[in-house]
């Protein structure tokens, strides 16, 4: 943490540098939660950056907004200011083209990251199929009375009406929010979870939801400790978590756990981001 600029002033590059990228293990929140190399989820982190720039050859300045896909079984994730300075580190660096600029960051990234990230860079008119709108039925208006801010997985629990019946459901709330472990600045998004099995209470999943309303943590790790809580709680025989955070600092970031692969789609981007 030693090399963590967040919480510190910096200054903004005026050259490029790769090594303002800072990694942060995983291993260290998954000892936590309980697990082991043999993870119960596979994954990934998709980010959407939207301060990209360049120099071409002739000085000219060229702008793209920019998605990464980190692997959720890669060693490191990487401190989303350090991402934010290092690419404005890129802005007065001259490429021939942008497959050029794909090229580096690919190699940068994958390195800090200790695994293969995919990159890809939209033209501005590109990204405007991007926007959609959650899928399923939110959870918003659910009637219930909340009062835990705190992690709570005790809230959660499967409809004892219908526990012999088996349903697929698509659920998602705006409502979610949590904290920088380091500023402690607000963390806004919007949660999906995905289900197969016994019916899971609304009432039970919103109010856990919410629970994480006071919680520190960095996004990857709130969307991994949900998931491990649903699958201990509700017993699903499939299961995918979805967090859709808001943009800080020009950069979101959304991680995505799932049991099955077929259930890891192409990641949208909704409408407060």
């Amino acid at each position: 943490m030693a090399d963590n600029p967040l919480g510190k002033e910096t200054f903004y590059p005026s050259s490029f540098d790769p090594d303002l990228l800072v990694p942060l293990p995983r291993s260290s929140n998954r000892f936590h939660l309980g697990l082991s190399e043999q993870l119960p989820f596979i994954g990934e982190d998709i980010w959407h950056a939207y301060e990209i720039s360049w120099l071409n050859n002739q000085g000219v300045p060229k702008v793209a907004i920019g998605r990464f896909v980190f692997p959720c079984k890669s060693p490191n994730i990487i401190e989303s200011k350090s991402f934010k300075l290092y690419l404005n580190s890129l802005n007065q660096e001259k490429f021939n083209d942008k497959q050029s600029v794909i090229n580096l960051l690919t190699e940068n990234l994958s390195r800090c990251a200790g695994a293969e990230v995919k990159v890809t860079l939209f033209e501005l008119e590109e990204s405007v199929d991007l926007i959609k709108l959650p899928e399923g039925v939110c959870l918003d208006n659910v009637n219930v009375q909340i009062d835990h801010y705190q992690p709570t997985s005790a809230l959660l629990a499967i409809d004892e009406d219908n526990a012999n019946e088996i349903i697929q459901e698509c659920l998602y709330s705006d409502l979610f929010k949590s904290n920088c472990p380091v500023t402690n600045q607000p963390d806004w998004g919007t949660m999906s979870i995905y289900y197969k099995g016994p019916a899971i209470r609304h009432e039970g999943l919103l109010a856990y939801l919410v629970s994480y309303r006071l919680h520190s943590d960095y996004h990857e790790n709130c969307v991994e400790k949900i998931f491990v809580d649903i699958q201990e709680k509700c017993k699903p025989q499939e299961l995918a978590v979805q967090g859709n955070f808001l943009r800080r600092g020009g950069l979101d970031i959304n991680p995505v756990r799932s049991t099955h692969i077929e259930l890891i789609k192409t990641l949208p981007r909704f409408i407060r981001q």
